[in-house]
């Protein structure tokens, strides 16, 4: 009788779709920088994202913690449970924050750039009550030359404040 050839085990096969050591450990990276910016998060944030009690608990201590060495400990922890959960829905919901305060930070902008064409050009206004009718012109005007006059004379910036108050009224994103 011929003796069967061993079989292969399949338990030592690698399989070519298996993930490196090295894009394993970015994953685990990933997700605790994920858990690092949960703590920055506050309160009512946190309770929003509808986190496991076990991983609220250790971002909160997180919080508490001021330590080097047991501030990374915890962040080490919070990668760990971040294994979990559905990190993807969580880093979705952090960057629909971040770009809210994006578009926040355009809209100042836009309202800066506004003022200040308005403040140096004098063809200006007439550029922006044509792009925004409903704008009162002529209080625009009056807040536009105080804010000259008060530049000028070096007093304090009211009217140049004002300016951008009604400016923000006007522009406003809603």
């Amino acid at each position: 009788m011929i003796p069967a050839a061993p079989a292969a085990n399949p338990v030592h096969v690698e399989e070519s779709s298996s993930i490196s050591k090295t894009q394993r450990k970015r994953q685990m990276l990933e997700l605790q920088a994920l858990g690092e910016a949960l703590t920055a998060l506050t309160e009512e944030q946190l309770a929003e994202l509808d986190l496991p009690e076990r991983l609220l608990d250790a971002v909160v201590a997180a919080k508490r913690i001021h330590k080097f060495g047991a501030m990374r400990r915890q962040l080490q922890y919070i990668g760990r449970l971040m294994r979990e959960v559905d990190a993807e829905a969580i880093a979705a919901r952090l960057e629909a924050w971040k770009g809210v305060s994006r578009e926040a930070t355009a809209h100042l902008h836009l309202l800066e750039r506004w003022r200040v064409r308005l403040i140096e050009d004098e063809a200006a206004l007439a550029e922006f009550a044509a792009s925004y009718p409903a704008c009162d012109v002529q209080r625009l005007r009056t807040l536009i030359r105080n804010a000259r006059r008060e530049r000028e004379a070096g007093l304090a910036p009211r009217s140049f404040r004002a300016l951008f108050q009604e400016l923000r009224l006007i522009l406003s994103p809603a």
